[in-house]
């Protein structure tokens, strides 16, 4: 099922009360530098530090209105972990989280403080998919997808239905381009549904990390295609190992193409985010205003908003960061 722009209207509505409506952003040294308008979405001041409590809330709301839940069971390296656990813990369900036992400590950590359990694994050697189905079997759980879902998609979603609605109420009158980070496609997929809802001319790009540009390729091949298995990258919100099949359906037919960015443009983001937003966003979450800055897309004399998608980064490595290591 394709989530539609009534459904993720009807997420924003069951959202309404528990999410913030994060600002967006705008700063006139950055606009003279790319020499356009540049617009930043703060998804960094979303409740859980991400976009991923709107999708997991979402769901885990719907799947308990279809009867009994008890239990869910998601697997992640830290933000949908962190939404699934927080959503799970306001609707009185129990959650268990499997992450890679090299999740940023701060984002383990967060899951637990949100009420859930952790089952660590080895990311380059385990499955998170066969541990999370053997205990959802076990458990009786609802296994919550970070992202091929329907649901997820549409709360997801909700960051461009709102993003669109504070463009018109600034009375900008036309935003020529979106750029999200890409991972699996889900919040990328419920946004362009969302801004081509709002305006069909609109174009819309993911960005991904280099080596990790599976969604780009994707969509140049026609198929969906996977990583090299040796690819790393510190963008460890967007390591999916190939994009899902519904959100790839949904961006194959809305997406204009795909970007990438390397490690150290992401780390110039986030320098960037800090010096002129005062946001703290995580590497994964810096790859769109990454693509705008290291000029992957044509900004002269045009409107571009882009998403900074979470803001959980490890202290050491914020630190390193900002002081250009």
């Amino acid at each position: 099922m394709k989530p539609t722009i009534d459904d993720i209207r009807s997420a924003a509505d069951g959202l309404k009360a528990l999410s913030v409506r994060t600002p967006l952003l705008e700063n006139p040294l950055v606009n003279e530098r790319i020499g356009g308008r540049l617009l930043v979405k703060a998804e960094p001041l979303q409740r859980t530090g991400s976009f991923k409590f709107r999708g997991a809330y979402n769901a885990i709301s719907r799947y308990a209105r279809t009867g009994d839940l008890f239990a869910v069971v998601a697997y992640s390296s830290g933000n949908h972990a962190q939404g699934v656990a927080a959503a799970a813990s306001l609707l009185g369900v129990s959650a268990v989280i499997v992450m890679p036992s090299d999740a940023p400590g701060i984002k383990i950590e967060k899951t637990r403080a949100y009420g859930a359990e952790v089952v660590t694994y080895d990311r380059y050697g385990e499955s998170r998919e066969d541990i999370a189905a053997a205990i959802a079997e076990e458990r009786h759980a609802t296994l919550i997808k970070p992202y091929d879902d329907p649901w997820i998609i549409s709360g997801q979603g909700t960051v461009g239905l709102e993003l669109m609605e504070q463009a018109a109420e600034r009375d900008i009158e036309n935003i020529d381009a979106v750029l999200t980070p890409c991972g699996g496609g889900g919040l990328i997929s419920g946004v362009a549904i969302a801004a081509k809802a709002a305006d069909p001319g609109i174009s819309v790009y993911s960005v991904e990390p280099a080596g990790f540009d599976d969604t780009a390729r994707s969509l140049v091949g026609g198929q969906r295609v996977g990583i090299d298995p040796a690819a790393r990258s510190i963008c460890d919100a967007l390591l999916a190992p190939m994009p899902g099949e519904l959100t790839f359906a949904i961006n194959q037919e809305l997406l204009e193409g795909g970007l990438s960015v390397t490690d150290e443009e992401a780390k110039d983001a986030m320098r960037l985010a800090f010096r002129e937003f005062k946001l703290v966003v995580e590497p994964g979450g810096a790859v769109a205003l990454a693509a705008v800055l290291s000029s992957k897309v044509d900004c002269r004399s045009k409107t571009i908003c882009v998403i900074c998608s979470g803001g959980n980064v490890d202290g050491d490595l914020y630190a390193d960061v900002l002081g250009g290591r």
